[in-house]
């Protein structure tokens, strides 16, 4: 995920409390202190998924795309989840080894377990719930 978790938190966050005033990417940046474009980005990913709203134009801006209590923080996680919770090694062990040909099914069942585990608590968090905590 290379950060990006923590980075779509911050912005809903801020989307949150702001109170349904449109926030700019520049806005966003600022507080992150990322590039615009990394947050243009990562805005567009969680738009996809009915995250955020987006209005164009002069006035436009960003806001959330469901009530902070209808958003589980899990929503947010499988939105930007791209690789296995335990990463993924890129090359093909030696299947003449002994562990070798069983350890990538091993590590596959493991991230499996891990991610279900990670998924399980972030459901039980709402972005109301992790918001609260800014106020």
């Amino acid at each position: 995920m290379n950060g990006q978790f923590q980075i779509a938190i911050h912005i809903l966050t801020l989307l949150d409390q702001a109170d349904g005033e449109l926030l700019s990417s520049e806005y966003i940046a600022g507080s992150i202190n990322i590039n615009p474009a990394l947050v243009r980005k990562e805005i567009r990913n969680l738009r996809n998924y009915g995250l955020i709203n987006s209005k164009e134009g002069k006035t436009g801006g960003y806001s959330l795309g469901k009530a902070p209590d209808n958003i589980a923080l899990s929503d947010v996680y499988k939105a930007v989840k791209s690789h296995p919770a335990l990463g993924q090694a890129k090359n093909l062990p030696n299947p003449a080894c002994p562990i070798g040909r069983q350890i990538n099914q091993h590590l596959d069942d493991l991230a499996a377990e891990v991610d279900t585990a990670i998924i399980s608590k972030l459901t039980k968090i709402t972005l109301a719930d992790f918001s609260q905590k800014f106020k």
